[in-house]
């Protein structure tokens, strides 16, 4: 049942990482709905990846797959984290600071991407080497 529940938030992350993606891309259609509609999205996403690391770490997933699946998981907690940890130094110290954000908007994302493309890599290769019977 978990493998199946995992498999379920790691597709929703992805379809949740596409909508976030086409908001951010389409803000200048968004006149001043903007914010309402990107942060319930971002949100889930954050959620899910709280989901997919537990999951993960709870069931009995190894090798690369369970690599794949943290580094996906950990890429939206990753983006949440050091987006924080951007204001809170941007307000304490009256400066801009650059590692944070940069980290936020350019590391995590593509962490997730490269964790989602893994993932799905050994998940094909897993199932093309498995045998199935035949009777």
């Amino acid at each position: 049942m978990k493998g199946k529940l995992i498999w379920s938030i790691f597709w929703a992350m992805v379809g949740v990482f596409v909508i976030v993606v086409s908001i951010i891309f389409i803000r200048p259609l968004l006149h001043g709905v903007y914010l309402p509609v990107l942060l319930p999205g971002m949100a889930v996403f954050f959620l899910l990846g709280v989901t997919l690391i537990v999951l993960t770490v709870k069931t009995k997933v190894r090798g690369m797959l369970k690599g794949f699946l943290l580094l996906t998981g950990a890429s939206p907690v990753g983006m949440a984290v050091f987006g924080i940890l951007h204001n809170v130094v941007s307000a304490l110290f009256n400066t801009e600071e650059p590692v944070f954000f940069i980290t936020a908007l350019i590391v995590c994302p593509i962490g997730f991407l490269v964790g989602a493309v893994g993932t799905i890599v050994v998940a094909i290769k897993k199932k093309a080497t498995v045998p199935t019977e035949t009777s």
